[in-house]
């Protein structure tokens, strides 16, 4: 991958919606190079999908619950820990899945309307997967920062600052 594919990953990774003009001035490159970067890099699955990163705090009726789960299983001989992965993160709630060190194998982030949705995830489809040995629950209680970008930054505090 030459240097000018890298940098046009590193500044669409930071804003995808970059127009092409944009891009290719920042890259020093024209138009009609940037858009082939851009194709043979959606080809080879380098970039996967462009993305929005929204606070779903603030639209009325659309906060949902959002977990993060750790599961420990059993690796299954010649696959490891590949078929369990596949298995769990074809459930539509999954929104991430990562192989992990440490105490637990996985760690399966999910997302639902409430916290009985997601135990009934964890109790009826989770933890039924034969190679499943455990699972811990966290669930997310506020966002502070995701992909770089960090939510409610807040107001500035107008108070006049008061000392004895």
């Amino acid at each position: 991958m030459n240097e000018k594919a890298l940098e046009v990953l590193q500044i669409i990774e930071g804003d995808g919606r970059v127009s092409i003009q944009t891009l290719a001035k920042m890259v020093d490159a024209t138009e009609k190079e940037v858009k082939e970067i851009l194709k043979k890099l959606e080809d080879e699955k380098v970039i996967l999908s462009y993305s929005a990163v929204i606070d779903w705090s603030k639209v009325e009726k659309q906060e949902g619950v959002t977990a993060v789960i750790d599961v420990k299983v059993t690796p299954q001989r010649g696959v490891g820990f590949d078929e369990v992965a596949e298995r769990i993160y074809r459930f539509p709630e999954v929104k991430a899945l990562y192989l992990m060190s440490g105490a637990y194998d996985l760690s399966v982030v999910i997302e639902g309307k409430t916290m009985s949705e997601i135990a009934r995830f964890v109790s009826e489809k989770l933890s039924t997967i034969d190679t499943v040995i455990s699972t811990t629950t966290h669930f997310q209680l506020k966002k502070y920062k995701h992909d770089g970008v960090v939510f409610d930054q807040g107001e500035e505090d107008h108070r006049i600052v008061v000392t004895p």
